[in-house]
Parts: structure tokens; sequence; C-alpha cells
């Protein structure tokens, strides 16, 4: 019985094949698969719907409904039967269609003569094409092997939609990598960029989803297996002693000899699929899970099956990631998502990114921040939808990706991109003044760096220091722990490229969404609230004390300024402060030279700090107050999370009022206070926290001239008045108050 299902699916694709090759237009095409679908399925009934849009379904052919309602039927996703099909990407297949639940009655169709309903989803590699539906008067559930067989049927019209096959003149739909299409993402990086797409990872394209020989398919699956595994025990054996590396392979292999991946993609090529096509068709099952699955662990191993998957592809197809394409002129990169080390090899050369995937806190984002490259994360869609050499413009600003974009789209962001470029120009003129409010109250600007590319900027900026240096980047970009002897040397040339300039070095920041690669990953619920930063450093204070040395040896009798980030509470800074103590003490037996004077300072990233005993604002020789954490914390609103990290506002008046008891405190122990985050290098909500007593300030190097053209207009008397008064009336933001004094001015 199996075997004749397996020959009756290979005679179906067949006939496929030969529909797809004649000249017909794709109306046509789409006709005569519909056509002979129902023929051979035995079914009065045979539709395609694919989508219009990102969220409407459009009946695009069909055998046995209403000829009329083809481009006239369409739908929402989630409605009806098939835009349920078209949500969840699961299969419904019910005897009864009229009674099952959500289904919906399109008139114009005819289809309430039939009982009997199978809906497909046509997807390719997770993304959702289109539903292939069978119908029949009839009351039946369709078998499993006819549910088989018309998956693989929606596998071969899904990558046949991919390469065109349904355009030209007649056309069921338009052409595929044309339109123009906007994408919304998340802000990683402020700024706009314009150029051509260059993909990281060259999408694999399927040519000949239908086999005709399927013992030389079956064949070259076991080949390019056996090569699979060859590589993958290849790769197990340089990782050595890398034993998180080591567990990751081993996950890999145990996937790449998984007898279940073998038998169904087995399966699939006897049913008439090739071998590219049985292994896209299981990439595109584990991607379709993925997306349903909550469970962080499972969702990591769905992601090594898809990655097998893509090695396996480009085995089969030959189509390895060097394809002699050459970067493009102003190259934006877009990629599901990279690393840290990765992206660094890129450098300078890129204009902007694009990542499907990724967090505004990841390794990918720390250093598209330090190279001052405009950043959108979770860009659904950019990497099927883009192709190498697409015309793209990125906001950054707005998180907003155009792709193929229209003239006057262009026009306007070109109009956009000059006005900034004037404004830099008027900001170069200010760059070596001082930023002297109109009271005359002195702010001091210092920037954001975490890589030796970015200190160039501490003299074209105007940057009077460094107020705050991540030192976690040199630990993210490796696949083993630094030597001290390499940090001692990279500190070192910091400290030189600073040219005296005060830098606040803050130790290793990890945890949360910053993990090492050589280090252990914690299974914990909520990362940002768990084992980090100087959790972590206390915990394991050898790595804390070596990177101490580096910095005291880098100073080399110069000044030397530290900062523990994430401290919550007094006992953990007095605790860092003696592993300084005993560090320097150890220094000093060994005979280096110690420091001409040294700051130990805290990060106040936690409520909580905020409240600690007078003794420790006392004695921290400084506190920075890490605003992207604070503001979290202090909502409970994740920055993550776009449902609920736009709710709440800087210029609230319950943190501006948290603000200001710090300065308070900070005032009656003397302690030096600055403010350091994407608040700081944005000029309304800078100008606001210079208000509320701030007088350092440390941002990104490009916001520096907006930020002090901004403050050297501003009056901090009547803005912190203004911003009293709203505070008294009771409003909940005094944004609006702020916003009409500054429009005055």
């Amino acid at each position: 019985m199996v075997e004749n299902t397996e020959s009756e699916s290979r005679k179906l694709l067949g006939r496929l094949r030969e529909a797809m090759a004649g000249d017909d237009a794709g109306q046509a095409r789409l006709d005569k698969i519909t056509q002979l679908i129902a023929d051979s399925m035995g079914t009065e009934v045979c539709s395609i719907y694919l989508f219009r849009d990102e969220e409407t379904l459009e009946l695009c052919a069909t055998e046995g409904l209403n000829r009329e309602s083809v481009h006239q039927t369409r739908m929402r996703v989630g409605e009806g039967l098939v835009g349920r099909v078209a949500r969840t990407g699961k299969v419904i297949n019910t005897p009864d269609a009229p009674s099952a639940r959500g289904f919906r009655y399109m008139p114009e169709t005819g289809e309430e003569r039939f009982s009997s309903f199978l809906g497909i989803p046509i997807q390719r590699l997770g993304e959702m094409m289109g539903v292939l539906v069978v119908q029949s008067k009839e009351t039946r559930e369709y078998s499993s092997d006819a549910v088989y067989a018309l998956e693989v049927v929606a596998m071969v019209i899904a990558e046949m939609t991919e390469l065109g096959a349904f355009v030209g003149e007649g056309s069921a739909m338009s052409p595929l990598h044309q339109q123009s299409v906007i994408l919304k993402g998340i802000t990683a990086q402020e700024g706009a960029a314009e150029g051509n797409i260059w993909l990281h990872e060259p999408r694999v394209v399927v040519t000949n989803p239908i086999a005709d020989d399927p013992h030389r398919e079956l064949e070259r699956l076991q080949e390019a297996v056996d090569e699979l595994r060859v590589g993958v025990d290849k790769m197990l054996q340089v990782s050595g002693a890398d034993k998180e590396q080591a567990q990751v392979l081993e996950t890999y292999r145990m996937f790449a000899n998984s007898k279940g991946w073998m038998r169904r993609m087995e399966e699939d090529i006897a049913r008439g699929l090739s071998a590219e096509a049985a292994v896209e068709k299981e990439q595109s099952l584990a991607r379709g899970r993925m997306a349903q699955v909550q469970d962080a662990y499972l969702r990591e191993r769905l992601s090594d099956l898809d990655d097998l998957s893509n090695r396996l592809l480009r085995i089969l197809t030959g189509q390895g990631k060097d394809t002699g394409a050459e970067l493009p002129e102003n190259p934006i990169l877009v990629a599901r998502n990279i690393g840290p080390a990765e992206l660094l090899e890129y450098g300078r050369k890129l204009k902007g990114i694009v990542l499907e995937e990724g967090s505004v806190g990841s390794h990918a984002a720390i250093v598209a921040r330090a190279l001052a490259i405009p950043l959108v994360v979770r860009a659904a869609r950019i990497t099927t939808e883009g192709l190498n050499g697409d015309h793209v413009l990125v906001d950054g600003d707005q998180g907003v990706v155009h792709l193929r974009p229209d003239d006057p789209v262009v026009s306007a962001f070109r109009d956009k991109i000059a006005m900034q470029a004037q404004a830099q120009e008027r900001y170069a003129s200010i760059r070596d003044k001082p930023a002297i409010t109109s009271d005359g109250q002195r702010i001091n600007l210092v920037m954001n760096a975490g890589l030796m590319a970015d200190l160039p900027s501490l003299d074209n900026s105007g940057a009077e220091g460094v107020g705050l240096f991540r030192t976690e980047l040199q630990f993210l970009v490796r696949n083993k722990m630094p030597k001290r002897s390499e940090l001692v040397a990279l500190y070192q040339r910091v400290l030189e490229a600073a040219h005296g300039k005060r830098v606040v070095f803050r130790t290793l920041d990890i945890g949360s969404d910053k993990v090492l690669p050589y280090m252990k990953p914690q299974d914990e619920p909520n990362p940002a609230l768990g084992w980090r930063a100087i959790r972590v450093g206390l915990d394991k204070p050898g790595v804390m004390r070596m990177q101490l040395q580096a910095l005291i040896r880098a100073a080399n009798g110069g000044p030397l300024t530290v900062m523990f980030p994430f401290v919550a509470q007094f006992e953990e800074y007095r605790l860092a402060r003696e592993e300084v103590n005993k560090t320097i003490e150890r220094e000093k037996r060994l005979g280096h030279i110690l420091p001409s004077s040294l700051e130990v300072g805290a990060m106040l990233e936690t409520p909580s700090l905020g409240f600690a005993p007078l003794k420790f604002f006392e004695e921290v020789d400084f506190l920075s107050i890490g605003g992207n954490d604070l503001k979290q914390f202090f909502f409970a609103a994740d920055r993550e999370n776009e449902r609920v990290r736009k709710r709440y506002d800087t210029l609230n008046v319950s943190f501006l009022s948290f603000i200001e008891r710090i300065v308070e405190r900070c005032d009656i122990s003397g302690t030096p206070l600055s403010f350091c985050g994407e608040d700081a290098g944005r000029p309304i909500e800078a100008v606001c926290l210079a208000a509320m007593g701030i007088r350092t300030l440390s941002m990104r190097p490009a916001s520096i001239g907006p930020v002090k053209s901004l403050l050297m207009r501003v009056d901090l008397g009547e803005l912190r008045k203004i911003i009293s008064d709203a505070r008294h009336r009771g409003d909940q933001t005094v944004r609006p108050a702020v916003m009409q004094y500054l429009r005055g001015l």
C-alpha cells in the first residue's frame, strides 16, 4: 500500500514538473496545478491561496469553486479554516468543515456544497507563503498518506513560488524580490544609512525540487550526510579540551546520526522529491516548530537542526558561503543573527546592519554601537525578502527598513541624511567649546567606548574623556579567555590613545544577554535579574583579579579609574573594593609600578542602590547612573519587550524625582555623579537630566554635538522650574511642558 502511495506521489510530482516546464503564463500554471491535484487526489475541489500582503490571503487558483471568485476572495490571517492554517502553520483535516471551529462561509466561491476540508500550509524555511486546500462533497477525513502527499506537493509549490514560476503575463501574483517592502524592527543603534544588501549567509536556492531517479537521489543524500558527519567529527577533534564547544558539537553529531531525521528525508525522496528538497522540507518543519516553541532549550536544539540542514543543503547544491560575489558599494549587512567576532571582521566597511533576530543588548548591538553603525534588529523576513545587491534604506532612528524603496521614499530619506550632515557641520563648529548653559552651568560631556576603533572619536567628537569603557568586548569576541598580557597591552593602547583624558574602565559586565562563548550558560528563568556582572566577579574572583592586575599594570604609574557594574548593595561594593586593595598590595610586593592615583566607583543600575546607607555614598569615589538598566528595573518594563518598554518615559515625574534624590545624596556626600546610557545622548532627555543636577553625561560620540548644541541654548534654572511646576500639577510626564519651553528658544 505504501509503495503504491509513493508511486502515485511520484506520478503527481512528475505531472507537476511537466506543468512547470511549459511556456504557460503564471496564472495558467497555477490553474493546471489545481486541476492535476484534484484529479490525482480524487477530490472535487483544489484551491491555492497565496499571501497578497503580510496579513491577507487571496484565492489565486481553483478547480471546483466558482472561477469568478479567483483574485476576488480574500481573507485575513486567522480568519476561517484557511486563515487558521496560515496563522498556525498546521494542517486542518476535517470531514465536516461547516461545523468546524472557525469556519467562515464565502458565498462567492460556492463552497457550501463541499463537506470535507484538508488545508496544508505552503511554507518555505518557516516562512508562510500560502495554503493548499482540497475539498469534497462526501464526508471524509483524508488519510495520513493523502496528507503526507499533499505536504510534499505544497513544499514544491513553495519552492516554485520562490523561483518565480507563477509570475509573468496573466500572473497569479507579483514577482518576488522586486516589490518595495517596508520592514519594521527595533532600533539597536541609531543613525541612517543607504546602501546595498550583503547577505552574511547567501540563501541556498533549490532549483530541482522534483527528482527523476529516487535511487540516485537517495545515494546523493547518503553521500552528503556522510560528508556532513565527517565534518562534524573533525570539528569535534579541533575543539580539543573546550568542553562547552564539544557539548554543542556532540548535539550536532547526535542530529547528524539521527535515524529519524534520515528516515523522514528518505520517505520524501521516495515520494518524488529531490535530495535538496527533502532536506529543505525538514528544515522548514524545524523552523516552523521553532516559531511555536517557547522553551529556550528546545528552541536551541531546533536551531541546531536548522543549522545542520543548512550545512547539508550547501553540500548538496555546492552553494557555499564563498559564492564569488563581491562586497557591494555601501554594503548593508543582512543576517538572521551574527556574532561579535564575525561583525568585527567586517569592521567599518559596513554602512548599516539589519538582523532578523538579535536584541538591543546583544553582542552584535554592542559592537555596532562601538563602530557607530546603524543597526535594526528583529526585522522579520529580511533574509528571505532581500537579495544580494538590493537597494535598501536603514532608518536606525525609527527601527524601519525600506527594501527596494520607491523614488519618493529615497528622495525623502536622502533629504533626512543631508539634514543630519548639515547638523554635524554645525556641531563641528562648537566641538572644542565647553558645554556651558545660558545660565552659566558647565556640563561635562564624555563618551562611551569598547573598542580601540572608538578612540579616534575622542578628539573628533569633542568628548572630554571616556565615561565608560566596556571591557567585556575583548572577552566576547574570543573563543577562549584572553591572557593577562594581552589585556595589559590593550588597556595601555587605550590610555595612550586618550592623550591624558580620563578613561573609566568598567570591569567585566557579563551574564544576562552577554554570555562568553567559553563560559557555561546558566539556566536562569530571568537572566537580566540573575547571575551577572559584579555577582559573577565576586563568586569567581580569579577573573576579577586578573583584570584588575592588567589595569594596574597598564596604568604604568599614571592615573587609573575603575568602575564596578550592577552593584545592588553596599556590601558588594565593599567586597569589590577589598579585591582592589589586595591586588594593589600584591602588585606592590611584586615590584610593579602603582598608579599615581586610583578612583574606584560603581554603576547605579538598580533602585536599591539609590537607597543605600549614606556611608556608601561617602566611601565610593564616584557613581555613574546606568540609565538603560535602571529605567527597566524602575518601571519593571523589559527594554527588549516592545509591548511595554515604550510605555515608560525617562521624563516621567517619578523617575526624575528618583534621579533628583540620587543627586541630593551625592551632593551631601560630595560624590561625583554621572549619567550613562541612551538617554544621556538624547538632547531633550539630556537637558532635563542636567536640570535635575547631573553635571556629567556619557554617551555615544555622535550624540555629543546635538546634546552640546541644545545645552548651550538652555537656562537650566528656567527648565528646572518648568519641571517642578509640572510635577506640582500632578502631570505624569514633564515632556509636553518641556517641549513647549524648548520650542520657544
